[in-house]
């Protein structure tokens, strides 16, 4: 654990692996994981006014609104109080970026980029346990049994957004959305990119690079 709060914002197209490299971070640095799909998700499963307007937005594939968005990932933020932590899927836009700035100062993006192909392939494989959001990965990060939660024994889901068709237009729009982002965090210098095709060999370069940049703030 760290004396300093360290904020981080974790950028990668659905699929490339944010979940799995965002857990690590949390075991290895105690970094809280506030993830804009899971907050949403976990929403839509209690069917909370919150829940029921995002339901009405992810069912149809438009994106759920900044102004829901900004209010319901800012107050998370707040709840965490004096706690490092990786924001995942918040900001997805310049304005969100913006109002975030406003709030919050954070110290580091870690861009993680892998080839279209291979999240495609990836995601075929993608099973979750839906109240907890936990992912599989089969052939990587397999459950004891399969098709089967490892701390619940509650059956496995594959999300409808997790299908080839969906995937490919869900990457298409992540690349027009997240430029700007990307941009507005390189304009100042916060943006360090991980390429690679498995989590595993991206992991160990975002690990040296994080205790490096703890290091330097402490």
């Amino acid at each position: 654990m760290y004396s300093k709060i360290f904020r981080t914002v974790i950028i990668g197209a659905p699929g490339s692996g944010k979940g799995t490299i965002s857990e690590l971070i949390v075991q290895t640095f105690g970094f809280l994981h506030i993830s804009s799909g899971d907050i949403l998700r976990q929403n839509i499963l209690n069917n909370t006014d919150l829940g029921k307007k995002a339901r009405q937005y992810i069912s149809s594939g438009r994106l759920v609104p900044d102004d829901i968005l900004n209010k319901t990932m800012l107050g998370r933020i707040t709840e965490v109080g004096n706690k490092s932590y990786i924001l995942d899927g918040f900001p997805r836009n310049k304005a969100q970026a913006q109002v975030l700035a406003g709030s919050e100062q954070i110290d580091a993006v870690i861009n993680l980029v892998v080839p279209h192909d291979v999240i495609i392939d990836r995601v075929k494989n993608r099973w979750i346990h839906q109240a907890s959001g936990r992912v599989y990965n089969i052939g990587f990060n397999d459950p004891q049994v399969p098709g089967v939660d490892d701390e619940t024994g509650e059956p496995l889901v594959q999300r409808e957004d997790d299908k080839p068709e969906v995937v490919k237009k869900r990457l298409m729009l992540y690349d027009e959305i997240m430029l700007p982002v990307l941009d507005y965090y390189k304009e100042r210098g916060l943006v360090s990119t991980f390429r690679g095709s498995k989590s595993k060999e991206i992991w160990p370069r975002v690990e040296l690079f994080l205790r490096e940049k703890i290091h330097k703030c402490r």
